[in-house]
Parts: structure tokens; C-alpha cells; sequence
């Protein structure tokens, strides 16, 4: 596992992020995965609770393709990880080997979608639990207890930056062993409420491009992207040390 810094916040380079999360579950190794792109770098330059929450996981992939072609330009060979990619074929392994995986996110009833839709596409996936995002105090009590109860080997958690990496931090301690990855709006594509970017954006790193046009109200916050190309710019002209 190599490690990079993009704006002081850690990148993990690895030849096969799949595997090596299987061997975790495996092992029961405890694990924080954060899928990292230009948004959620700059909002950790705001946020030191989440550039903290950040700093300390097991696992950070280059999920956004800022991040990826800004360590292009250093001169590293790497390719974009999808979060929403990476977690199917960790779901996969789970359901064939029978680990047991819990969901937390989504719009009521969305959550509900995507564990029907697993359990059809795999008959002996078994899901320990599962509450949508929306949840106050005492029903976030309840989550906690049935996290603790039934002790599930993979957690997957999409209430969206920074929430779910700072939820996670918060509870993690619940399930020490368990392998926790912030999904962010993947609920919503495993359930076909909405659907990913064609190949042609993706492969051209314009996947953004296509969430915009699906979700407008986002345009404020992409505008973190030529905030992040800016602020790379600046610190790549640095003088290193």
C-alpha cells in the first residue's frame, strides 16, 4: 500500500483495493474506507473533523477524477477507484461467503429496494439489519444496539459528506472488527431511483457533468471543483521540503 498527500489529506494507492478488503473482512480486521474526490478534499480544508476523521482511515481510494489526474501530474501511475464500484464487489464477496452486511442511508423505503434487489440477484446474502437515513436520537439508539447485537462484518453508511465519515468515526467502536465504507448517494443507484453516468463521462472524467445534470441544486457545491484545481495549482508550485 502506497500512501500520497493531496492538500495535506492522505491518498492510498494499492493494485487491487478488492482484495485487500476481502482480506480484511477475512480477518476481521477493522476498517474505514473513505471514497475521497475534489469536493470532499476541499470541504475537509473547512471541516477539521472531517480532514481528522480522514487522516485516521484504513483506506482512503481516489474516488474523483481531480484527485486522480492531479496525482497523474505528479507523475504517479493510478487509475479511479469508484466508491459505488468498489462496494458492489465487496457486497459480492460478502453475499457468496455469507458475511453478514448491514445498511444505513437513504430515503425511506430506498435502503428496503436495494436489500430486495440484492437478496434476488443473491439468494444467500445475508443482511443483518438495515434503517434508512432519516433518524432522529432515539431511533439512532436503536440502530446502535442492533449494530452491537448483531455484529456484522461489512457496514455500509451513505448519509452523505461529512455526515456518514463522521458518523462512522463516532460508532465504529460498536463493531471494532467490521469493515465500515461511506457510500454517499449509492443507495439511490443500487435501488434505480437513479442511475450512474454513462461510460463515455466516466472514462473522460466527466462523470460530475452528468450528476449535475441529474441533481441541479448541486451546482453550488461543484463549484469545489475549480476551487480544488486552483488550490493544487497553488500547491504544487510550492517548494518541497
Amino acid at each position: 500500500m502506497r500512501q500520497f498527500s493531496v492538500l495535506g489529506l492522505p491518498v492510498h494507492i494499492h493494485e487491487n483495493y478488492r482484495d485487500w478488503l476481502a482480506q480484511r473482512l477475512q480477518t476481521n480486521q477493522g476498517t474505514h474506507v473513505v471514497t475521497i474526490n475534489a469536493e470532499m478534499t476541499m470541504q475537509a480544508r473547512k471541516n477539521p473533523a472531517l480532514a481528522n476523521v480522514i487522516k485516521q482511515a484504513e483506506l482512503v481510494v481516489p474516488d474523483g477524477s481531480g484527485i486522480v489526474l492531479y496525482l497523474r501530474s505528479q507523475g504517479e501511475k493510478i487509475d479511479r477507484c469508484p466508491g459505488i464500484e468498489l462496494s458492489e464487489q465487496i457486497v459480492q464477496i460478502a453475499a457468496e461467503k455469507q458475511w453478514r452486511i448491514f445498511l444505513i442511508g437513504g430515503a425511506p423505503k430506498v435502503v428496503d429496494t436495494v436489500a430486495e434487489i440484492w437478496r434476488n440477484k443473491w439468494t444467500d446474502i445475508a443482511i443483518a439489519g438495515m434503517h434508512h437515513g432519516y433518524f432522529d436520537a432515539a431511533i439512532e439508539q436503536q440502530i446502535c444496539e442492533q449494530l452491537q447485537s448483531s455484529q456484522p462484518n461489512l457496514i455500509l453508511v451513505g448519509l452523505g459528506v461529512p455526515r456518514q465519515e463522521l458518523w462512522i468515526q463516532k460508532y465504529r467502536y460498536l463493531c471494532p472488527n467490521a469493515v465500515w465504507i461511506g457510500v454517499g448517494g449509492s443507495f439511490d443507484i443500487w435501488s434505480e431511483l437513479k442511475t450512474r453516468a454513462p461510460e463515455w463521462f466516466s472514462k473522460n472524467h466527466l462523470e460530475w457533468l452528468y450528476r449535475l445534470y441529474q441533481e441541479p441544486w448541486r451546482w453550488k457545491r461543484m463549484l469545489s471543483l475549480p476551487h480544488f484545481v486552483w488550490c493544487v495549482t497553488i500547491d504544487s508550485l510550492k517548494p518541497k521540503k
